[in-house]
């Protein structure tokens, strides 16, 4: 990929994460399990220890990822191969940890989505603020997975047959 364009999506991707982490950061500062779980039920109390944990992987993973970010976008001459080697990272440890959490909590079903309704299924039903934050990640972290889609296979690709391990 050409340095403009690595950039470019340098700069739109750490500023996506940076939307998500300010989401999460204060989605996590305000709610606590015993606020979540006002049901007092067990098996919900598992599912909120679960989507907190998850929550706080991906808050780390992102947060890794935009520092990241914002070195390679620092360096006195922007480094193509480091800032594509850290796009791969955002997609295979934020936007998949995103969308196949560790507690299984939600889920993608694909067949909603290209009906304009949410994509994300939960396996129980959350509280308000927990499917509010949830889809609202969910849009971000779609939108970076379609920019990043390269980074899926082509990059990995490109540096097998340039004899190169990932």
């Amino acid at each position: 990929m050409a340095m403009f364009n690595v950039k470019n999506v340098c700069e739109t991707t750490k500023s996506k994460l940076s939307e998500a982490i300010a989401k999460m950061e204060k989605f996590l500062n305000e709610h606590s399990l015993q606020q979540l779980n006002t049901e007092v039920d067990a098996s919900m109390e598992e599912f909120y220890k679960g989507y907190l944990s998850d929550t706080r992987h991906l808050l780390v993973f992102c947060e890794v990822a935009y520092e990241k970010l914002g070195v390679s976008l620092r360096r006195p001459s922007f480094n193509v191969e480091y800032a594509e080697k850290v796009l791969y990272e955002v997609y295979h440890s934020c936007i998949n940890n995103f969308f196949y959490p560790k507690n299984e909590c939600y889920s993608e079903d694909g067949r909603y989505a290209y009906t304009g309704q949410d994509a994300i299924r939960f396996r129980k039903k959350p509280a308000r603020d927990v499917r509010d934050l949830t889809i609202e990640l969910s849009k971000i972290f779609e939108s970076l997975r379609e920019e990043l889609s390269y980074y899926e296979t082509d990059y990995i690709t490109q540096k097998r047959m340039q004899g190169e391990r990932v």
